[in-house]
């Protein structure tokens, strides 16, 4: 009529499950670090050029004449 689930039934199943999870989680991680490098790359660009950019509008002006 039915038969029994065993041990043996429910680790087999878990391991393939286990396995593929495993598997899919690694092949996700590379996009998310190639994304995450060129975000990072680009907010430090733009934070070097603001920083620039406030630092030529405040910095004062010299003169310097000769005697």
């Amino acid at each position: 009529m039915s038969d029994r689930v065993t041990l043996g039934d429910l680790e087999s199943k878990l391991r393939d499950i286990g396995g593929s999870a495993t598997s899919v989680a690694s092949e996700a991680k590379a996009p998310v670090l190639g994304a995450a490098a060129v975000a990072s790359v680009l907010l430090v660009a733009a934070v070097y050029l603001l920083g620039r950019r406030r630092g030529r509008k405040e910095a004062p002006v010299l003169e310097i004449r000769r005697i």
